[in-house]
């Protein structure tokens, strides 16, 4: 079993060679969560692969709203982006620190949701970068400003009348990438003031259970991951909304799908920070 769409997932041979290459743009997305006491954006000014620039989640967001990284305008994001470099037309790389592409889904996802299609991940990411022996630097990307034309595909994304809707109608299966102890509620969230649980009707599925972490956590075959969807309780043939912790790594779980050709699996933005940080909203254990 083959990947149906195998140009969204880049090897690191194929980056060592077109590093250089004309329309390739790399971005470092790293992300970390708030209980890891770690600074993405220092840590790729540190140390970073050649031309990279950093993709910064906590950056390129909603202004107005409460919840992290929340999905900006298009305006926004277009003017993210041309303020990095990337264009119409260019080869967005987006890679990660995290190991696989925890973080870096979330960008690829954000670059689709906004009609941005020629972008893939690192596998491996940083992890499998670095245990090559590739090159790094610490030299600050100075990009031209470029033109970036962004429009958003609202069928990518669900807000939370939409999720509360579903719960009653079932009409969308939804898939939760945070790990089965947060998911039963036997865990606490790493973000204070959050109810433990999750979704009513929801099921668990971690997202490093598409990735092998004995291989830094590159993606897994095809059969493999349609295996874990499957063993999941999950139907490919219906519709799917990916839901996490706060939107960065349910957009594995939408890259997972993307791979084996099911292109329409939207992402619950606000996630089990918006869910469990309310009262109104029902909550299993």
């Amino acid at each position: 079993m083959d990947y149906a769409n195998p140009r969204a997932l880049v090897s690191t041979e194929w980056l060592a060679e077109n590093l250089s290459a004309p329309g390739v743009r790399i971005v470092d997305a790293t992300f970390f969560l708030p209980t890891q006491d770690r600074d993405a954006k220092a840590e790729s000014a540190a140390a970073h692969l050649p031309g990279a620039v950093f993709f910064d989640v906590d950056d390129i967001r909603d202004p107005t709203s409460d919840l992290p990284h929340m999905l900006p305008s298009a305006e926004i994001f277009s003017a993210k982006m041309g303020t990095l470099g990337i264009g119409d037309g260019d080869h967005v790389i987006a890679y990660d620190a995290n190991g696989g592409a925890m973080a870096a889904a979330r960008a690829w996802w954000m670059f689709r949701i906004f009609g941005h299609g020629n972008v893939s991940l690192l596998d491996g990411g940083l992890p499998k970068w670095l245990a090559e022996g590739r090159p790094m630097t610490d030299e600050a990307a100075r990009p031209k400003k470029r033109t970036f034309t962004a429009e958003k595909n609202p069928s990518l994304v669900r807000a939370i009348g939409q999720m509360l809707a579903n719960v009653e109608t079932a009409a969308e299966q939804v898939a939760d990438a945070r790990s089965r102890d947060r998911f039963d509620g036997s865990a606490p969230e790493p973000r204070e003031g959050l109810r433990s649980g999750h979704i009513p009707g929801s099921v668990c599925l971690p997202y490093p259970m598409l990735m092998d972490g004995e291989n830094h956590f590159v993606m897994r075959p095809a059969e493999d991951i349609a295996a874990a969807i499957a063993d999941a309780g999950l139907d490919m043939e219906r519709p799917v909304v990916a839901s996490c912790g706060s939107g960065v790594t349910a957009a594995m779980l939408a890259f997972g799908f993307y791979l084996l050709g099911k292109e329409d699996v939207a992402v619950y933005d606000g996630s089990w920070t918006e869910w469990g940080g309310r009262e109104d909203t029902p909550v299993e254990t």
